[in-house]
């Protein structure tokens, strides 16, 4: 890649790191990761976890710590969500899955991104391709559900599940390409990143990137603005002026959450949620008001029209007794 080009890159991929040491979170899997590197073995691997947390990463550095320059001769990698069928499996993965590796690691690397898009035949398909040239190949899959994985190709690998990062370690890479970036990032601002991002560095990145298009100086307004997301403390006002019965106010409140950051229906229900264990309420009341957010919350998924149904959950407030 051209010098000139690096600018052109998403963040997330400008700043994705390069080797095991520079994996943000994650602290027992990298480490397992870095004692295969270190002793030149592995089996198939299956990394289960949500999105944005390192999955794909950590795989691309254990690979370039494992190869160094002789990654792209030994590394396949492929997104499952894309290339999902029987054909695929015994086409290009099994003939790229038979050859000798190249350098001084005695097997290749097949990489798949999204396991979990891959239909049933071509997991059965991959079974018996992974039994096969495990001598010579070595596969690492990737999916947000491992429950999608069928049993049979979970029972062959070593299962890792990444977890959620924390705000640490999402405020220590913000810091980084903040840094790079030549962007004066406040304190508060950090923290409303990740409360937009939910432990997705992913999203994090990316919502810094989006509120440096619009100022150098970084704020939590600014960052709740690009993300399309209320502030907490704004959710939380809104949902105690509806439990004081002050149902016109709450209203207005919602219309200004709505006309000021875009939110639909479900994305409000969502930052209601999340609101609850913070919510200065009975416990009592907390439990009775996710049972009310989930039953609006099938509504809305039916079909149901998003403003009527917010506003029929803000006038159930009131009634919710202790």
């Amino acid at each position: 890649m051209k010098p000139e080009q690096l600018d052109l890159l998403p963040w997330t991929e400008k700043y994705r790191p390069k080797t095991l040491d520079d994996v943000a979170g994650q602290k027992d899997v990298i480490s397992s990761l870095k004692a295969y590197v270190k002793s030149r073995n592995m089996p198939h691997l299956l990394f289960a976890g949500p999105p944005g947390i390192g999955k794909t990463t950590a795989t691309l550095a254990l690979a370039h710590d494992l190869f160094g320059e002789n990654l792209a001769g030994n590394v396949l990698e492929l997104n499952a969500s894309d290339e999902r069928g029987i054909d695929v499996v015994r086409g290009r993965i099994k003939e790229f899955a038979r050859s000798v590796s190249l350098g001084d690691v005695p097997f290749k690397l097949i990489f798949l991104d999204e396991a979990d898009a891959l239909t049933s035949d071509a997991q059965n398909a991959l079974r018996r391709t992974m039994e096969s040239y495990s001598r010579i190949t070595r596969f690492i899959l990737s999916c947000n559900y491992s429950s999608k994985i069928i049993e049979p190709l979970q029972s062959r690998c070593a299962v890792f599940r990444f977890l959620p990062l924390e705000e640490t370690d999402v405020k220590k890479m913000l810091e980084k390409v903040a840094k790079e970036e030549g962007l004066t990032v406040e304190d508060n601002a950090y923290s409303a990143i990740f409360y937009v991002s939910e432990g997705d560095m992913r999203r994090a990145i990316n919502a810094l990137q989006g509120a440096a298009i619009h100022s150098d100086k970084i704020t939590a307004d600014l960052v709740h603005k690009v993300s399309s997301r209320a502030k907490p403390k704004e959710i939380s006002e809104m949902v105690q002026l509806a439990f004081k019965g002050e149902f016109v106010k709450a209203r207005e409140m919602l219309n200004k959450l709505t006309i000021s950051y875009g939110l639909s229906g479900e994305d409000i229900l969502l930052q209601i949620y999340r609101q609850i264990p913070d919510m200065d309420i009975e416990e009592k009341k907390k439990m009775v008001l996710i049972d009310k957010i989930a039953e609006y919350n099938f509504r809305m998924v039916e079909g149901a029209n998003d403003r009527i149904q917010i506003e029929a959950l803000l006038a159930q407030f009131p009634l919710i007794k202790e």
